[in-house]
């Protein structure tokens, strides 16, 4: 495609011979970069090592035994660590780059053993007891250590769900919705006070200049579980305190996202706002039954097109995006 558009502008005299020659040269010659397929590749094949691994004990354990189980297990996790610890960086507030292109799958397949051989031991011989809540902690406690003593988000991630865990709630939507019911207003609670927590835990990392690249990765966990948490709450529970500070995170998710230009959460928050004014209006008294009601929906439902339709078109603006280019042209 590239040679065609070449051979189309040197035929319009746009290019001449000698820089289509040098154009071609150059895209044949240039390097092919790798690193996000390699990325993937390896972070697959992580998952898949933990997933093989687990159904081949499953399908063998009579055979092999739950002690070759667990030392085979152990063995995986301490020669992952074994490697983490000869090959680490001192530790910085800053972010920090992996020694070795292998470093961060080989402390992400650690700390995933870890996890295993715990679940291992606890499920075959009970090793905590009834203290479940201890269960979670130790994975919790773990897995944020590692994650700020080698700046490994993946880790990161491992830790919040740990603790969501430890607070007795499931940290992805789907979770929440399929297994978990909000008819328990302490768990609505909890939700919505982790997701505060999260958040302000971005925050102080980006204000106190400390790991601040995972002010993202606790935004968007705290995010999702906050409005979760309040939608559960003002639909499931139909608690009227959730309402006001569903109506406040919208509004300042908004205002975050203008601030940071962000898109990405620009769109979540205008979604969970979304979601939360149609449950309003459909909440509306004698809405449905009234004549009109096809009508008015009808007319709700064209205007939040065009609603989105005015958004694609100007989302820039309304980050400021352009803006800011303008400042960044004029200076």
């Amino acid at each position: 495609m590239q040679k065609i558009f070449l051979r189309e502008w040197q035929r319009r005299g746009l290019i001449s011979d000698e820089q289509q020659a040098a154009i071609e040269q150059d895209e044949n010659n240039r390097p092919f970069s790798l690193h996000w397929e390699l990325k993937t590749l390896l972070y697959l094949g992580v998952t898949l090592l933990n997933a093989g691994l687990g159904w081949l004990i499953y399908e063998n354990i009579d055979d092999i035994g739950h002690g070759v189980v667990i030392a085979l297990i152990a063995a995986i996790c301490i020669g992952c660590f074994v490697y983490v610890y000869r090959h680490r960086q001192p530790f910085s507030r800053q972010l920090t780059e992996s020694p070795s292109p292998y470093f961060d799958y080989v402390l992400l397949l650690g700390c995933l053993m870890f996890v295993i051989l715990e679940g291992y031991l606890q499920f075959q011989y009970n090793i905590f007891g009834s203290r479940y809540g201890l269960a979670t902690f130790v994975p919790m406690a773990f897995f944020f250590t590692n994650a700020y003593r080698f700046d490994h988000k993946g880790v990161l991630s491992l830790g919040i769900t740990a603790l969501a865990s430890w607070l007795g709630i499931a940290s992805t939507p789907r979770d929440v919705f399929n297994s978990l019911s909000f008819h328990d207003s302490s768990l609505a609670w909890t939700g919505a006070l982790l997701g505060v927590v999260l958040c302000g835990a971005a925050f102080l990392s980006e204000q106190r200049d400390f790991k601040k690249h995972f002010a993202f990765t606790y935004l968007n966990f705290g995010i999702h579980i906050l409005f979760i948490a309040c939608l559960g709450g003002i639909m499931g529970l139909e608690n009227p305190l959730f309402s006001p500070l569903a109506v406040a995170a919208v509004a300042f998710f908004i205002w975050y996202a203008r601030k940071q230009a962000s898109l990405y959460f620009m769109i979540v928050a205008l979604i969970y706002g979304y979601i939360l004014l149609t449950y309003w209006f459909f909440q509306i008294e004698g809405l449905l039954n009234s004549d009109s009601a096809g009508f008015l929906v009808m007319t709700y439902f064209m205007c939040s097109c065009a609603g989105v339709i005015y958004f694609l078109l100007k989302y820039k603006e309304i980050l400021g995006i352009k803006d800011k280019k303008k400042d960044q042209t004029d200076q």
